[in-house]
């Protein structure tokens, strides 16, 4: 019956074409379907790694912690690290502060690229000099800790 449909329906010239569009559209729905569970189903936000931060020794001013699974190391040597400071006294005005930080074994010296409040990297740094940690007991334990880590 449907062979009957099909031939009566068109020529013998048009079945090949139409055959083609018709393998066409059904591969386009299958495709659109994918996408859209694709879509669907994925994560808006995907977190590469937990943190697991390690605190280095209080100060009088607060508490400074590394994560252990944010640290990289670039082709210069320098070692990219996420920070992140607790100030002793927290209220509206002081509130963690989340770094991410490089770090310069060599030297001894820092820099922060990227500062936040509620997220890493809210606010990009202008100022890219390499710093003196001028005997800050929290930033020296953290670059001694972190290039022990990575050396």
């Amino acid at each position: 019956m449907l062979s009957y449909l099909w031939s009566s329906q068109f020529s013998d010239k048009e079945k090949p074409r139409r055959l083609l569009t018709m393998n066409i559209k059904s591969i386009k729905n299958v495709c659109l379907v994918c996408l859209l569970l694709l879509v669907i189903v994925s994560p808006t936000k995907v977190e590469a790694t937990t943190h697991e931060w390690i605190s280095v020794p209080k100060s009088e001013y607060g508490e400074q912690l590394w994560d252990k699974n944010s640290v990289r190391k670039n082709q210069n040597g320098v070692i990219r690290i996420l920070s992140r400071f607790i100030p002793k006294s927290t209220t509206e005005i002081t509130q963690d502060i989340l770094y991410t930080m490089e770090i310069n074994c060599l030297e001894k010296s820092f820099r922060d690229v990227a500062v936040g409040s509620k997220e890493f990297n809210e606010f990009e740094n202008k100022d890219l000099e390499w710093k003196n940690p001028n005997g800050d007991k929290l930033i020296l334990s953290v670059i001694d800790q972190v290039c022990d880590f990575v050396n």
